[in-house]
């Protein structure tokens, strides 16, 4: 893997996201890195339906907005929301259902 590449997936490794982020340009606000299987999911903050929910590549989420690698290190488990990118992400750890 690339040194810069700071996530603990490949950037060929599948995504969760949606449209919001992939085709109406709205920004990643919402980032989670699930403990069952590690996978992450970045998101507008706005809901979705299925119907809008994509999977992508992890690196196509980093080329459409850099500075998500700012998060790269969260724990499995975590999630991290920002009000506007280039905020400051605020970290908390997932509660279970």
């Amino acid at each position: 893997m690339n040194a810069e590449w700071k996530f603990d997936q490949a950037k060929n490794v599948a995504a969760v996201t949606s449209v919001h982020i992939t085709k109406k340009n709205m920004p990643i606000l919402l980032v989670s890195h699930y403990s069952d299987d590690h996978s992450w999911a970045f998101l507008s903050g706005q809901p979705i339906t299925v119907e809008e929910s994509q999977i992508v590549s992890m690196g196509e989420i980093v080329n459409l907005d850099p500075t998500v690698s700012e998060v790269a290190s969260l724990k499995a488990g975590w999630s991290a929301e920002r009000k506007a990118v280039g905020e400051e992400w605020s970290k908390y750890e997932d509660s279970e259902i």
